[in-house]
């Protein structure tokens, strides 16, 4: 769990409920020091607390954490003081999250799934949408804890129907934020400023949360402050995006529903990945060579820190790279 949920989480329930405590499991080195006890594992989390929160990368760290040593199964296996109840806001793969939600059913665990959509601003303000899949009267123990960090909270039924949700939200946020990127460099390459192509299409059809909200073009938005302002750092890392619409396209291939433009955009987050990767990967093997990677390699033009670790609205700094333009340019 990112450190703006989790303060949320923690502020407002410590606000409520005087009397409770935390426990936490690899805790952010920001966290408060006082009310929460650190454990050195899933296991101790469960022994120590009945209502866990997990938000792991993806799923060979759910399967992991819950069924592996030292696992959530193993405790809730052994002798506990009462019931225990799990939210897990992973985006994960839809199989994988229901089998390990039987098992911890089985196992006499309750459990929904409940990804999350907002980003960094949301979590922050605790305006989250979260969707929900599991029983119904599970929804509603996890409901008033989801409140405490999103304003809606989205229950959409059975196990893995919250990660369906997700997953197709940001299959659709993937294209769209490849489309804006598109649209900017080649309204901008035209003679359009930024400030003035941003706001005709936040007033027309073309209009998204990547062209209103996550624009990735320096100066397009003037009253926000959207990664590309800080070298598209922090938001929504573009190799988590890529995961995600893996994940999508994963789910799509049991029932034949086709995704063709996922399909091309998965290529572009791809290849430009590969792009920052490759150079890297010549530097390490060639620690000696000059800075820069050799001639006709990609590299980034955001800094030191890879585009795959960049929020995914850096796709545009990518595709000015291929459209020739020299860096500092605009």
């Amino acid at each position: 769990m990112g450190l703006e949920m989790a303060m949320n989480l923690f502020s407002k329930t410590a606000k409520a409920q005087p009397s409770s405590s935390f426990v936490v499991c690899d805790p952010n080195s920001a966290s408060p020091k006082s009310r929460l006890d650190v454990v050195d594992s899933p296991l101790e989390v469960t022994r120590h607390a009945d209502t866990i929160f997990t938000v792991l990368p993806s799923s060979p760290h759910v399967k992991k954490v819950y069924l592996g040593d030292a696992g959530v199964l193993q405790a809730l296996s052994s002798r506990l003081d009462g019931p225990r109840f799990f939210v897990d806001s992973t985006t994960l793969d839809v199989q994988v999250a229901r089998r390990v939600a039987e098992q911890v059913t089985a196992t006499g665990g309750q459990i929904v799934d409940a990804p999350v959509s907002g980003g960094v601003v949301g979590a922050r303000a605790g305006t989250l949408s979260f969707m929900v899949g599991g029983p119904s009267a599970s929804f509603d123990i996890a409901k008033p804890y989801l409140e405490l960090m999103g304003q809606r909270i989205i229950h959409c039924g059975g196990s893995g129907t919250g990660l369906i949700a997700k997953l197709c939200n940001n299959h659709v946020l993937g294209i769209n934020q490849i489309a804006i990127a598109e649209g900017m460099l080649l309204g901008t390459s035209l003679g359009l400023t930024p400030d003035l192509l941003a706001s005709i299409i936040n007033s027309s059809t073309g209009r998204s949360w990547p062209s209103e909200v996550n624009n990735p073009v320096p100066g397009a938005l003037k009253d926000k402050s959207p990664p590309c302002e800080r070298g598209y750092a922090g938001g929504f890392a573009s190799k988590l995006m890529l995961k995600d619409m893996l994940l999508a396209s994963d789910a799509a291939r049991p029932v034949a529903v086709p995704l063709p433009i996922g399909a091309r955009a998965m290529e572009v987050y791809t290849q430009m990945i590969a792009a920052d990767e490759e150079p890297r990967r010549d530097r390490a093997a060639h620690p000696d060579a000059p800075k820069g990677g050799p001639p006709g390699k990609s590299t980034t033009s955001t800094g030191t820190m890879p585009r795959g670790e960049k929020d995914f609205s850096v796709v545009y700094d990518y595709l000015r790279e291929q459209a020739g333009e020299p860096v500092g340019s605009r």
